[in-house]
């Protein structure tokens, strides 16, 4: 009987958990650096809070630090789903699982922004959940879910340019927890602010600041061998896992 050499090569290849984005290697790399990118995109409305709401560093440090602030998040339903839950199980089902079925088929480009259009569609259970209990009109609520697919689809496709370019799950969870505290940026409130020259010029800086350090932060000679781009035909390599 012929031997089926892709298997072979399947079998020779990353093992499964890798291939997930569940590995040691470059770990602390893999949790920081993207964390520390987003925060840069979200610099303006990072400075716009500590303007509404200042608080002192050390107290704010020594709070963080508190077992008992972790306990009572912990004992918190909607915080556990906001910042671990679902951060966790939608990264895991739509970049650990979904992008390394999705990338022998379309390649890794293609993939960044085909996975996202699954991650945006998975949220229009909001729009069922809002006209059952008529929660504003039929057109608010659509013109709502479009404006939260463009957005979770946006976000999607960085958390996939994540997972691809470090090829750990760890940093695309806890970006996508970050930005679930977040929240979409208050441009309104910012435009109505006393300071909003100020507070816009932090929102251009951090967009500016992003895009320059998109590439270098995410540079894969931080993370160690990126699994998922053995999956691609070294003919159709681009420069994401570069």
């Amino acid at each position: 009987m012929a031997l089926d050499l892709a298997a072979i090569h399947w079998f020779q290849g990353p093992s499964l958990l890798v291939l997930m984005g569940v590995h040691l290697e470059g770990i602390f790399a893999a949790a920081c650096l993207p964390l520390l990118l987003t925060m840069v995109l979200f610099f303006g409305p990072l400075i716009q809070l500590v303007m509404d709401y200042p608080w002192d560093f050390l107290e704010g440090m020594k709070m963080f630090l508190d077992p008992q602030f972790w306990a009572q998040c912990l004992a918190d339903m909607r915080w556990m789903r906001n910042q671990v839950v679902a951060p966790l199980t939608e990264e895991l089902v739509f970049r650990a699982c979904m992008l390394p079925m999705l990338v022998p088929c379309t390649g890794l480009s293609r993939a960044i922004i085909t996975c996202p259009l699954f991650f945006g569609v998975a949220h229009f259970h909001h729009v069922i959940e809002l006209l059952k209990f008529r929660q504003g009109t039929v057109v608010g609520i659509f013109l709502s879910a479009v404006f939260q697919f463009s957005y979770t689809a946006v976000f999607g496709a960085y958390t996939a340019f994540i997972f691809i370019r470090t090829g750990h799950l760890i940093g695309p969870v806890l970006c996508h927890s970050f930005c679930n505290y977040m929240g979409f940026p208050a441009i309104g409130a910012a435009l109505e602010h006393p300071h909003k020259v100020t507070i816009f010029f932090f929102y251009l800086l951090g967009v500016i600041l992003f895009f320059l350090l998109l590439f270098p932060m995410t540079d894969p000679t931080f993370y160690g061998s990126l699994a998922i781009c053995h999956l691609t035909k070294p003919d159709t390599s681009t420069s994401v896992c570069t």
